[in-house]
């Protein structure tokens, strides 16, 4: 149940004619009233003949009267529409006239007590799954009703309906999310025939433009690559205080460009806080704590080594994101969303939709009220400008098995920043990261199924002392989890990776057991395939099968570079300091 407060509007009959008219598409079928003020005494232009619109808001205005012209609010027409999921139930005119009665009494319009002065209103249903509610901002004793945070105060008696009605339960929200498209905007979309309307498709385009980014001139650069109109707000002395973006094909009636703030967006799309992300210190420091260490690395060359160290930065992030202050742990799944973003702009076409999808529904999960300390999340957004920067990947060989690799590692990140907002009761964004998770296992499945096929393929070619040895060797590292293992049908793939990690020059005990022990394995669907990245990644192995290689990536992966750790906050003191991860 979605209770909408729109903004306040001067024409009463204005909207009437909206309410009780055809429609933008002729969707309105037999408008009428389900309740009102005055227990369904109202005039009802819908179902009575003799009954106008205009008699209809000559009693909703009369309140009006009681004041003076230049005490009358010019904005007095208070609008809120109600509407039901797509798989609730029919409901009843009975019983949306009940949802109608509750929400005008929880928003301040009116109690319902006889002894109190509300305000007039009705409620007009012209569809099976949603009302309208019209009311005046005068009540009858000619006072202004108390409506402050309307808004808040339907959410939660939408709350209540849903449970009363046996309705499916909406996510409660903690007002951080991106505003959502208007009606006119969503029939303008539908009109014109995107798939999506021209606010979802800005905010999409501008968070993948500041995935990485490092400057205001790059981020302009994003945008301006990817077709978008810019409007930048200069001020007298010459600085830049925000900008505007437009579709070339969103037009007005007067056909010019319609442009959005970035901060209506979504909140952390305005200029000054994508800025945040580029400072070269964290908040930490500015308050006197230590700068984070961040190590130079050399220039990413190739999409493979840019999906190595977005998994190597995801895997740190995990460690931050368990163990780091709330701010610090905000930072990093806020930096995550980043990475995500980069990965679906440059993902090859099998896994393109899936990525794109695990992107748009985490976006929800990287905004809270908990404040970002920046700083510590360098090393993932350096992996979002490195995915961004080293070009899209091929979906094959190296980078087919890395795109894998750092999936997998990304899944166990969406469902660590989910349990953290869970444990923080931030419901939507616990919601929207475990959602992401989902679309992130789908791509797996598909980035992963060629590369895991080939190392399947090598383990079953191995001799079979070979295998008994790799089986020996899990047994003894692993013993609750071995037989579990063995049963998958990912086991001939690690056990040819141990092989490679011993011939490495690892020991492929110590490396297993530290795989399985730096995070619990029980939502992992293949613990074998999940071992095989962490295995190959920390042994600085090829992640493709040998023979499915290029040359060239063969011989560039064995000299890819593994950023140093940067210590999380809270254990600067443990011995995670002093490991290679």
């Amino acid at each position: 149940m979605i209770p909408r407060i729109h903004k306040q509007g001067s024409s009463t009959r204005g909207l009437l004619n909206y309410l009780y008219g055809k429609g933008t598409r002729d969707e309105h079928v037999d408008p009428h009233l389900v309740a009102s003020f005055d227990h369904l005494m109202a005039p009802d232009p819908g179902r009575d003949s003799s009954a106008t619109k205009e008699d209809l808001q000559r009693l909703l205005d009369q309140p009006l009267h009681l004041l003076d012209a230049d005490q009358r609010p010019d904005q007095h027409v208070w609008h809120c529409s109600v509407r039901a999921a797509a798989t609730d139930r029919v409901l009843s005119d009975e019983e949306w006239g009940d949802i109608g009665r509750r929400i005008v009494a929880a928003t301040g319009i009116d109690s319902g007590d006889t002894d109190d002065a509300g305000c007039r209103w009705a409620a007009v249903r012209h569809a099976d799954d949603h009302i309208h509610i019209i009311a005046t901002l005068v009540r009858e004793d000619g006072r202004r009703p108390d409506h402050h945070r309307s808004g808040r105060r339907a959410q939660a008696a939408a709350r209540l309906i849903e449970t009363d009605y046996d309705l499916h339960r909406v996510t409660p929200g903690d007002g951080t999310a991106a505003k959502r498209p208007t009606s006119a905007e969503r029939h303008k979309a539908e009109r014109q025939g995107p798939d999506r309307t021209a606010r979802e498709r800005l905010r999409e385009t501008v968070r993948g433009a500041s995935a990485g980014a490092a400057s205001t001139g790059e981020f302009f650069d994003r945008l301006a690559a990817d077709g978008l109109l810019i409007r930048k707000r200069i001020a007298p002395s010459g600085d830049l205080l925000g900008y505007k973006v437009a579709l070339p094909d969103d037009r007005n009636k007067d056909d010019e460009p319609v442009f959005y703030a970035g901060s209506t967006l979504a909140p952390d799309l305005s200029l000054p806080r994508i800025r945040e992300r580029w400072s070269l210190r964290a908040e930490a420091v500015s308050e006197g704590g230590p700068e984070p260490v961040q190590p130079a690395l050399p220039p990413v060359t190739h999409p493979a080594f840019a999906r190595r160290r977005a998994a190597a930065a995801t895997w740190q992030a995990l460690l931050i994101i368990d163990q780091g202050d709330d701010g610090t742990a905000a930072a990093q799944i806020a930096a995550a969303g980043e990475v995500l973003d980069a990965l679906a702009k440059t993902s090859a076409a099998h896994t393109r939709a899936e990525l794109r999808q695990a992107a748009l529904v985490f976006e929800r999960a990287s905004r809270s009220h908990v404040r970002a300390v920046r700083g510590h999340d360098r090393a993932l957004r350096q992996a979002a400008h490195d995915l961004v920067h080293s070009g899209p990947a091929l979906g094959r060989g190296e980078d087919g098995a890395t795109t894998a690799m750092v999936i997998d590692m990304a899944v166990f990140l969406a469902i660590t920043a989910a349990n953290w907002h869970a444990k923080r009761h931030h419901h939507q964004q616990a919601a929207a990261a475990q959602q992401a998770a989902e679309h992130l296992r789908n791509a797996y499945q598909v980035a992963a199924a060629h590369p895991s096929a080939a190392l399947r393929q090598r383990g079953q070619r191995l001799a079979p002392r070979i295998r008994e040895r790799q089986a020996d060797l899990l047994r003894k590292a692993l013993p609750e989890l071995a037989e579990r293992i063995q049963a998958e049908p990912g086991w001939p793939a690690l056990a040819a990776t141990l092989t490679d990690v011993r011939q490495a020059g690892h020991d492929p005990a110590a490396l297993l057991a530290d795989a399985a022990r730096r995070r619990e394995l029980g939502t992992a669907a293949s613990i074998s395939d999940v071992l095989v990245w962490r295995l190959r990644r920390s042994a600085h192995l090829p992640a493709a099968a040998p023979e499915n290689l290029q040359t060239t990536a063969a011989r560039d992966s064995r000299h890819i570079p593994t950023p140093a750790p940067a210590t999380p906050p809270a254990a600067r003191t443990s011995n995670h300091s002093s490991r290679r991860h």
